[in-house]
C-alpha cells in the first residue's frame, strides 16, 4: 500500500493545515446544519401569520428539510469520497446559503417549503464530507475520540440552541432572520474552506454507481417521509403500507445492485465491521428515543406547565450544558474502557431521566420536576452521541470514510423519524375522544395533555431500554473493540478489520 500523503493521511493533514482549525471549521458546519433542524419550531406561528399558511402545510417546513437531509446523506458521503470532500463541503455550503436566502425571501408557503428542501440537500452534502475530513485528520484512538467528543456534543447542543435562537430571532428581528443568518456564514465558509481544509478523496474511485445511488436515495427519501407522515395519515392506511412496501423494494434492489457492481456506492464489506454495525443499529433506537424526547418535552412544558415558547426554549439550557459535560466524560472514558459500558451508562441515565419525566405532574415546578431529569437526559445524550460516533468509525478505512459518515448520520435521521412516529402514535391514541369529553374545560384539557405526554415519555424510555439491550448483548466487549485497526488495514484487504473483531 502506498505511503499516505497530505490528502489521505488521517493524522497529518498536510503542511499549512492546522488540525485545530480543521476541527473548528467542520464543527461549525455541523452546528449550523443541526441548528436548522429545530430553529423553525418556535417561529412557526410567526411564519404561519406572515405567509398565511395552513396548519397542515406548516408541518412540511420541518419535514421538507429533515426528509431531504436524511435521504441524501449516504449519497453525499459517496460523492465526497469520489469527487473530493472539501469540494463537496464548498458546494454544500453554497447551496445551503442560497436556499437560506430564498427561504427568508419566500412570498408563500410553497416557495418556503421548496427552499427548505434545497437547504436539506446542501446540508446532506456538508455533514458526511465534514465528518469524513475529521476522521481523516485525527488518528483512530484518543486523538480522534477527543475530536469526535467535540463533534458529538455540538450535534446535541445545536438542536437545543436552534429552539432558543429561533424564538429570539422570531420575536425580535422577524422570522426571516432565522434563515438569513445562515447566508454570510455559509458563503464565508465556502470561500474559506480551501485555506483551512485539505482535500481528500478515495484513491480507487472507479465508475460512479449511478443506479445504486438512485435506488438508495429514493428508498431513504420515501422511508423518512413515510415515517414522518404515519402519525398524521395512520399506520394502517393504503398510503402508509404502500409506501413502506415501496421502501422495501427500493432498498432490496439497492442491496442486489451493490452485490454485483464493480464500484458500489456502498461497499457491503463495511457491514462486516461488528462495532460499526451495532453502533448504527443502536443509533436508530437512540435517536428515536431522543427525537421523541425533544418533541414531547417542548409540548409538555407549553401544554402542561403553561410555558411560553421562549421560556420553554430557555428551560433547555441546563440540558444543553449537560450534553457538553456528558460528551466530555465519554470522550475521556472511551480511551480507557470499551464503548459498550460507556453507551450503557449513558442509556441508563437517559432512561432514568425519561422515567422522571413520566412521573412529573402538570402542576409541578421546573426546579423540582424538570431540572433533575433534564440534567440526567443531557448527560446521557452527550455520552451516547459521542460514543456511537466513535464506534461507527472503528475499522472503517480512509477509502470509505464518507460512506461511514453518511451511514451513521442516516441512522440518526431515520431513527429520529421512526422514534417520533412510533411514540406519537402511542401517545395520541384515543386522544381525540378524550379531548371531546373535556367539553372545553381548561383543567381537563391540561390533564389530557399531561396523560399524552406521560405516555410519550414512558414509550421513549421503552425505546431506550431496547437500545440498552442491543448494546449489552451485541456490542463487542473489551477495549479491543475500540482499538486502532489502521496497521492491520494497511497490510491487507479492507476485510481485515472485520475479521479482527470476530
Amino acid at each position: 500500500m502506498a505511503a499516505p500523503d497530505a490528502t489521505t493521511a488521517r493524522s497529518a493533514p498536510g503542511a499549512g493545515f492546522s488540525p485545530g482549525l480543521i476541527l473548528a471549521f467542520v464543527c461549525m458546519g455541523q452546528f449550523m446544519v443541526f441548528t436548522d433542524v429545530s430553529i423553525v419550531n418556535l417561529a412557526l406561528p410567526s411564519i404561519q401569520s406572515g405567509l398565511d399558511m395552513s396548519e397542515v402545510s406548516l408541518n412540511y417546513i420541518v419535514t421538507a428539510y429533515a426528509t431531504v437531509l436524511g435521504g441524501f446523506l449516504l449519497l453525499g458521503g459517496r460523492l465526497a469520497d469520489t469527487f473530493g470532500r472539501r469540494k463537496l463541503i464548498q458546494i454544500g455550503f453554497t447551496i445551503f446559503a442560497l436556499a437560506s436566502l430564498t427561504s427568508g425571501l419566500a412570498e408563500n408557503g410553497t416557495m418556503l417549503i421548496a427552499s427548505r428542501a434545497v437547504q436539506g440537500f446542501g446540508a446532506a452534502l456538508v455533514t458526511p464530507a465534514a465528518l469524513a475530513i475529521l476522521t481523516n485528520t485525527f488518528a483512530e484512538g484518543p486523538e480522534r475520540n477527543k475530536a469526535l467528543g467535540v463533534w458529538g456534543s455540538l450535534s446535541g447542543i445545536a438542536s437545543i440552541v436552534g429552539v432558543i435562537l429561533g424564538g429570539v430571532l422570531a420575536d425580535t428581528w422577524g422570522w426571516e432572520w432565522i434563515f438569513w443568518i445562515n447566508v454570510p456564514i455559509g458563503l464565508g465558509a465556502a470561500v474559506l474552506a480551501p485555506r483551512i481544509l485539505p482535500e481528500s478523496k478515495a484513491d480507487d474511485r472507479g465508475k460512479f454507481d449511478t443506479l445504486g445511488a438512485v435506488t438508495l436515495t429514493a428508498g431513504l427519501l420515501l422511508l423518512v417521509f413515510t415515517l414522518g407522515e404515519a402519525t398524521t395519515v395512520g399506520w394502517g392506511t393504503f398510503r402508509t403500507i404502500g409506501s413502506l412496501v415501496g421502501v422495501v423494494v427500493l432498498l432490496t434492489s439497492f442491496v442486489v445492485i451493490e452485490s454485483k457492481v464493480a464500484s458500489p456506492m456502498m461497499p457491503l464489506r463495511i457491514f462486516r465491521l461488528k462495532t460499526m454495525r451495532v453502533a448504527n443499529i443502536s443509533a436508530v433506537l437512540v435517536f428515536g428515543t431522543f427525537g421523541s424526547l425533544f418533541f414531547f418535552a417542548s409540548l409538555f412544558m407549553q401544554q402542561a406547565f403553561g410555558y411560553s415558547p421562549l421560556k420553554a426554549g430557555f428551560a433547555y439550557v441546563p440540558l444543553a450544558v449537560s450534553v457538553a459535560a456528558g460528551a466530555g466524560i465519554a470522550s475521556g472514558l472511551v480511551t480507557k474502557i470499551a464503548a459498550r459500558p460507556v453507551v450503557m451508562m449513558g442509556l441508563t441515565l437517559t432512561i432514568a431521566g425519561l422515567l422522571l419525566m413520566w412521573r412529573a405532574p402538570a402542576d409541578g415546578s421546573y426546579a423540582v420536576d424538570l431540572l433533575a431529569p433534564f440534567i440526567l437526559l443531557g448527560l446521557g445524550c452527550g455520552m451516547v452521541f459521542v460514543t456511537l460516533q466513535i464506534a461507527a468509525f472503528v475499522g472503517v478505512s480512509d477509502e470509505d470514510a464518507g460512506v461511514g459518515a453518511g451511514l451513521i448520520n442516516t441512522s440518526q435521521e431515520a431513527g429520529g423519524a421512526l422514534g417520533l412516529a412510533v411514540v406519537a402514535t402511542i401517545a395520541y391514541s384515543g386522544m381525540s375522544t378524550e379531548m371531546a369529553a373535556t367539553e372545553g374545560k381548561p383543567e381537563l384539557i391540561a390533564k389530557v395533555h399531561e396523560a399524552a405526554n406521560h405516555d410519550a415519555f414512558l414509550s421513549g424510555a421503552s425505546l431506550g431500554t431496547l437500545a440498552l439491550l442491543v448494546v449489552a448483548f451485541m456490542m463487542p466487549r473489551g477495549k479491543k473493540s475500540m482499538s486502532s485497526t489502521q496497521d492491520e488495514a494497511a497490510d491487507g484487504p479492507a476485510l481485515v478489520p472485520a475479521e479482527a473483531e470476530k
